[in-house]
């Protein structure tokens, strides 16, 4: 059985880090970026299962790349990460194409 791909998008290096650590003791193969340009152009490239999108990215926000991602005809699920967790924000990031919300801090 193909292990699950999973995309993570995330400025925060060690966010990221432990992120991707985690994913890969679960199976997953995990490929990431820490920018919005990056991230955009690896979920053009390759699919992937899941796509784990950060907000407030350098160079091209979450939201845009979230957009550009569903203008393609992708309809990979989308999680968005993020430290924007005000309700406006959550219903924001879910009317433009995002499948779940959850904001950081987050506990495992």
């Amino acid at each position: 059985m193909k292990p699950p791909r999973v995309l993570l998008v995330e400025d925060e290096g060690k966010t990221r880090d432990s992120i991707v650590e985690g994913m890969i003791l679960e199976g997953w193969q995990v490929r990431s970026a820490a920018r919005g340009v990056a991230g955009l152009q690896l979920a053009q490239a390759e699919p992937a299962d899941l796509i784990v999108l950060d907000w407030m990215l350098p160079d091209l926000d979450g939201l845009e790349v979230l957009r550009r991602i569903r203008a393609s005809g992708r309809t990979t699920p989308v999680l968005m990460l993020t430290a924007r967790g005000t309700l406006t924000d959550r219903l924001l990031g879910l009317d433009k194409g995002a499948d779940d919300y959850l904001p950081k801090p987050f506990a495992s």
